[in-house]
């Protein structure tokens, strides 16, 4: 027997959201035109029109088909980034969750340099197979040090784990990197988090994983509902809380390091799209894991844009834009919340 989303988590706000779905994914319509359309070279709809047909004769066309699969790569890693956000914050029960903060983002980074610098790996697949294996140790590792002790593994604890992973990951990276003057400067670039450069050969090789990452997390939505009341109530409605969890978590992990291989760690989108889409969403994960996805993608997008027309002629990646943006949301969440569970 599958639990109902918890009573006690809020209302289930089921007349806006079909509504508050449609617009989301309207602003995400008017984000990727912009997105194609804004740049050091301004485009006309003439333009746009003719590279979608596969022109690129003239500088406009050739300009307007490089930023098609940027684009699409925000798009996708803006969702992906989301909905793993909203998948840890109901398996951890943890506002605060996030594949940044908890560590795993900078699990898969550390992975990719160490493969890259010690094992020699340059081909995009290996990357995205290294990600993968360092998203899962990282998790893996911090949910085990969050649960020790008294009262396992309560949100606080698994906060700090977090973040005292990603600061050691952090300094493993510098470490490795140090001695190879010959890789420091891509892998630094690459480490801001970014998505220009972007290919649909590339966006290729990672969509086979965050489609097995999407199917995941949108088949654990009910599981996640009934996380949301309680292990022991859970498990008294039926739900194999162990299984649940995992299954959910792999696909999260799946999902942000996949993201981490194409575009580099990228921080925050996962941590405040859930918490702005809940507003509008409610708590019932059934339609807050795909809002999650649409705003993830929209927040990433409106980034890439922003750090476009911010730095003319030149760009910010959108790591940096991200960073910006919600460093003061994770401080209003901490106010907020109060590490409270969700």
């Amino acid at each position: 027997m599958t639990a109902s989303p918890s009573p006690a988590a809020g209302p289930i706000r089921t007349g806006r959201q079909p509504l508050s779905l449609a617009l989301t994914a309207g602003l995400l319509a008017a984000l990727a035109l912009a997105s194609v359309a804004i740049g050091t070279r301004a485009v006309g709809w003439s333009d746009i029109w003719a590279a979608l047909g596969g022109r690129v004769d003239s500088i406009a066309t050739a300009a307007v088909a490089t930023r098609l699969p940027r684009t699409a790569l925000a798009m996708l890693a803006g969702a992906a980034l989301g909905l793993s956000g909203a998948v840890m914050q109901g398996v951890t029960r943890n506002p605060l969750a996030d594949p940044g903060i908890l560590g795993v983002n900078m699990g898969a980074s550390l992975a990719v340099v160490v493969g890259i610098v010690w094992f020699g790996i340059t081909a995009l697949q290996d990357y995205v197979w290294t990600a993968i294996l360092g998203a899962g140790l990282a998790a893996v590792f911090v949910y085990a040090i969050g649960s020790l002790g008294r009262g396992g593994a309560t949100p606080l604890k698994l906060a700090l784990a977090g973040a005292a992973t990603s600061v050691a990951f952090s300094s493993l990276v510098i470490a490795v990197v140090l001695p190879r003057a010959d890789l420091a400067g891509s892998i630094r670039s690459w480490q801001i988090g970014g998505v220009g450069g972007a290919t649909f050969a590339g966006i290729g090789h990672v969509a086979p994983f965050l489609a097995v990452g999407f199917a995941l997390a949108m088949i654990s939505a009910r599981r996640l509902n009934a996380l949301a009341l309680g292990d022991e109530l859970a498990a008294g409605f039926g739900e194999r809380v162990a299984r649940a969890r995992a299954t959910a978590a792999a696909g999260a992990v799946l999902l942000a390091g996949a993201t981490t291989a194409i575009c580099g760690p990228i921080g925050f989108v996962g941590l405040v799209v859930p918490h702005v889409c809940r507003l509008l969403a409610g708590t019932d994960h059934r339609w807050l894991l795909p809002f999650s996805a649409l705003a993830g993608a929209c927040l990433l997008l409106g980034a890439d844009i922003a750090g476009r027309i911010l730095a003319r002629p030149a760009e910010l990646d959108v790591g940096i834009v991200t960073a910006l943006m919600g460093g003061p949301v994770f401080i209003w969440i901490v106010r907020r919340q109060r590490i409270r569970e969700l």
